[in-house]
């Protein structure tokens, strides 16, 4: 099957196949066709794509491909020269498209929409949505850069000290996180909110500050945060503005596909912020998480705020997110291409195909069924109260035999040390003190030591029994054959304790070498 890749509009810079994705595909058995001067707004001269393997041709032919990939929803005349049986993969937006369906239907193709791929984790890699975000974000921090005026990073300079610069990120999903971690490496100060409490482990490795709401949400079944009621939704935009006024930069991500973006700051809000500050609505394109976006463009209120309402952050890294969009189209074509002999496979059983089809051949197909992506693990029972007494009971047993055991073995070890004693000569039993005191001082010692150097200083402490060493070196010739026997034992054991000891130390010890 012959795979089209057509040349967007002039207000779309990416292009939906890159030369290396191009050359992804033609290892699954498709033969690519890429419209003259397709990549050239994001740095793909037609060259490179040729050396990848793709045919260069015109619009109509690329348009007669078994299959056409695009960024967004061709327009109807370009629908209309498809062949029946064709497929359009691309981000169609059917939820927001009402009419889309029907009117793809009328044309008999089947159309797969990339921005409806489900929010499970086999599908990660296929989701548009989350790449694209991910570039706008770390897009959306270098635009409220530019607009800023000053540094992010704090200095010390002869001339005086400068404050590094407060980001505050609303949302911590994909596109927030990458705010968040592109803020942090400018050396920003950076805090961020979200509805779900879940994330603020995320937040926080990122190197923010996470802020919590007053009432917290739960993903749904969609993979989104639920919609707040309206109380929790006055708390929360109580707690936005708070923290906008205190801050240098804002970046709203509160975009959920379908629907109309939510207001976060009103006008009181950024009336109440410092003048210079930047806030960079990246939900513009669905009506703005302010009240005074204007979509497509950059504003300065009264106030001197400036609001950046560009529609598509990652249009303007066009080179990365024509990328990143390619290998999802690569990675949803190798599940639906299993004998990657070229040949598109629509296989309903799969949940991710299902999700992502708004057609089959004529046939409409949306919406999908539903799919729940996110759910509570099911908290495990507890224990009952007779399993609770069975389990005292055996550890009040246990105590018991241990308790026993003890006092066993102190008293064999007490009449053992008696007999000793009494078996001993006069002169030598002044060493049993000795012995006694070094362990009960050894014991102290040790005990007071922190374990995490237990291992070295044990291992060093082991290089004491050079003096067992010395003495069996020097009993090794003795008549007695049990005294030789023994001081042989006697070095060997030392010399294990000895090298064995530093080695140990010096394994350790590289550990902590970089």
């Amino acid at each position: 099957m012959r795979i089209g890749v057509p040349a967007e509009g002039p207000d779309q810079p990416l292009v939906a196949a890159t030369p290396h994705t191009v050359g992804l595909l033609t290892t699954l058995g498709y033969e690519v066709a890429v419209q003259h001067g397709a990549g050239h707004a994001a740095q793909f001269p037609d060259s490179a794509y040729a050396d990848a393997g793709a045919t260069l041709v015109d619009a109509t032919q690329v348009w007669q491909s078994d299959i056409v990939t695009t960024l967004d929803t061709p327009a109807d005349e370009l629908i209309a020269t498809m062949h029946p049986g064709a497929t359009l993969i691309a981000r169609l937006a059917p939820r927001k498209d009402t009419d889309l369906a029907s009117r793809l239907a009328s044309t008999g193709i089947t159309a797969l929409a990339m921005d409806a791929v489900p929010r499970i984790s086999r599908a990660q890699a296929m989701d548009v949505l989350s790449s694209q975000a991910n570039v706008a974000g770390y897009r959306a921090v270098i635009e409220s850069a530019s607009h800023f005026g000053r540094v992010f990073t704090g200095q010390v300079t002869a001339a005086g000290k400068m404050p590094p610069a407060k980001v505050y990120v609303i949302g911590a999903g994909v596109a927030g996180l990458a705010a968040i971690g592109t803020a942090n490496s400018m050396g920003a100060q950076v805090f961020a909110t979200d509805v779900r409490p879940e994330v603020a482990e995320q937040v926080e490795s990122m190197g923010a500050s996470f802020v919590a709401l007053p009432t917290s949400q739960e993903e749904s079944t969609d993979g989104y945060a639920k919609a707040m009621d309206e109380d929790e939704a006055a708390a929360a935009m109580r707690l936005y503005a708070a923290q906008a006024a205190k801050s240098d930069i804002v970046i709203t991500t509160a975009n959920i596909p379908g629907r109309t973006a939510p207001i976060l700051l009103d006008d009181a809000a950024i009336a109440a912020m410092t003048p210079g500050s930047v806030i960079v609505d990246m939900a513009a394109a669905h009506g703005g998480n302010t009240t005074m976006t204007v979509p497509g463009d950059v504003t300065i209120t009264p106030n001197g705020v400036t609001i950046i309402g560009y529609k598509d952050l990652a249009g303007r890294l066009p080179a990365q997110a024509s990328q990143l969009y390619g290998r999802n189209i690569v990675n949803l074509l190798t599940l639906m291409t299993p004998g990657k002999d070229g040949q598109l496979v629509i296989d309903f059983e799969d949940e991710v195909v299902r999700g992502i089809a708004v057609t089959v051949d004529g046939s409409i197909t949306w919406p999908p069924p539903p799919i729940t992506v996110s759910a509570a693990p099911a908290t495990p029972a507890g224990p009952t109260a007779e399993e609770i007494a069975q389990h005292e009971a055996e550890e009040a047993a246990q105590k018991k035999r241990s308790r026993r055991n003890l006092m066993i073995f102190s008293a064999v070890a007490a009449l053992a040390l008696v007999a000793l004693i009494l078996v001993t000569p006069a002169a030598a039993t002044s060493h049993y003190i000795v012995l006694l005191l070094a362990v009960l001082l050894g014991f102290y010692v040790i005990s007071n030591v922190t374990p995490a150097l237990h291992t070295p200083l044990m291992s060093v402490t082991n290089a004491i029994s050079g003096i067992i060493l010395v003495g069996a070196i020097s009993q090794i010739g003795n008549p007695n054959p049990f005294i030789a026997v023994m001081s042989f034992l006697s070095i060997v054991l030392a010399s294990i304790n000895i090298f064995g000891g530093f080695a140990v130390t010096h394994r350790m010890l590289s550990m902590f070498k970089k």
